[in-house]
């Protein structure tokens, strides 16, 4: 395979189709907005209003760069009625309820948007009369954590302790149904839709506010002057930067529209094995480039059940598609907490920064193409 810059394979992708994005106004959502739009995409987007004006999407005026639309994912006739109108060449879906700890509080919730929602998107492809590529994003926490010390590969058993873990399971499972059923690769020529599945491992970034994030919570601890309260210190997370998946889903999409039948799968996209460590590691890392903050421990581990170790294989990525992570850890950290540090100072001058990042990942990430 010839090596490429990821920008020029992209942009001969996007520029100039339609792209449907539910979740758009998340974290993960909003980073792709906006690098899509960069890539000259027309985006759609639909999901649930931001959260606070502090929110990614309200940063990077996202009402400006796409056509959004405020509605759940669990309103059906909503859902077909947008997608069958706007005609899409790719959908990407995000839309979730993303978080482990508010699955315990909202089980039923989270089972409705993350498996039920996601059976809706494909229920409204079937209406659809055109050729579409669609990536389902899940997460790196679908697999049956056996907490070992071993990176989870594409094949390996599904299944999920937490709610948050097993909705995402029952995600996936769906989604083969309805490859196996309804756009099975015997009869492409003439459904013309292919499903590829992507999960990613922890992503951090500017303009993450979430409660119960690591990076979030440090960030509001340290503005606060108050001491950060850990949980779950010795857990090992395989940490990335936000736009080191987000490539992975362009690569993807990009392939997938191409060669249907080959890229219809899913894909790990996480970081090589360095960047994977405890919350307590990264958290004394962040407290060292800051240069502020104080830890206290609370392991509840425990009193709330989230998986204590989780890697995963990447080599199916680097391999078949020829995506590569480009950061290591100290960039990732760097990258993250300068946007942080610039929107305390600067919030209304963010989008130079945010389109510099993206242009970083676009123009220096070589891959096989």
């Amino acid at each position: 395979m010839e090596k490429m810059v990821i920008f020029n394979e992209l942009q001969k992708a996007y520029k100039g189709n339609k792209v449907f994005l539910t979740g758009h106004t998340g974290f993960k959502g909003s980073w792709l907005l906006k690098t899509l739009h960069f890539l000259g995409a027309q985006v759609k987007g639909y999901a649930l209003k931001p959260q606070t004006q502090n929110d990614f999407y309200e940063v990077i005026g996202g009402d400006r760069i796409c056509d959004s639309v405020i509605a759940d994912i669990r309103d059906r006739k909503r859902l077909e009625d947008e997608i069958v109108s706007f005609q899409p060449d790719y959908i990407f879906h995000l839309a979730a309820q993303p978080l482990v700890r508010v699955s315990y509080e909202l089980p039923i919730d989270t089972f409705d948007v993350n498996a039920l929602g996601s059976a809706f998107v494909l229920d409204a492809i079937r209406k659809l009369e055109k050729k579409c590529s669609v990536i389902m994003i899940t997460t790196d926490k679908v697999y049956h954590n056996n907490e070992l010390l071993y990176p989870y590969r594409e094949n390996d058993r599904l299944g999920g302790y937490d709610p948050y873990s097993a909705s995402k399971a029952c995600a996936e499972l769906i989604i083969d149904s309805y490859r196996n059923s309804f756009f099975n690769f015997n009869n492409i020529d003439q459904h013309q839709k292919s499903i590829a599945v992507a999960r990613a491992g922890n992503v951090i970034g500017g303009g993450d506010w979430s409660q119960d994030r690591l990076i979030p919570d440090i960030v509001r601890s340290i503005i606060a002057k108050e001491t950060i309260n850990l949980r779950n210190p010795k857990s090992v997370r395989p940490w990335q930067h936000v736009l080191e998946p987000i490539m992975g889903y362009l690569i993807l999409g990009s392939k997938l529209s191409t060669r249907p039948l080959q890229f219809s799968e899913a894909f790990n996209f996480g970081p090589y094995n360095e960047n994977t460590l405890t919350v307590k590691s990264l958290a004394d890392k962040i407290i060292t480039y800051w240069g502020a903050g104080e830890i206290v421990l609370n392991d509840d581990f425990d009193k709330l059940h989230e998986s204590l170790i989780l890697k995963l294989d990447i080599s199916k990525a680097t391999s078949i598609l020829g995506w590569k992570p480009i950061l290591d850890l100290n960039q990732t950290i760097d990258f993250t907490l300068k946007w942080y540090m610039k929107f305390i100072e600067e919030r209304d001058s963010m989008n130079q920064l945010v389109n510099d990042q993206i242009k970083y990942f676009l123009n220096n990430s070589n891959y096989e193409y």
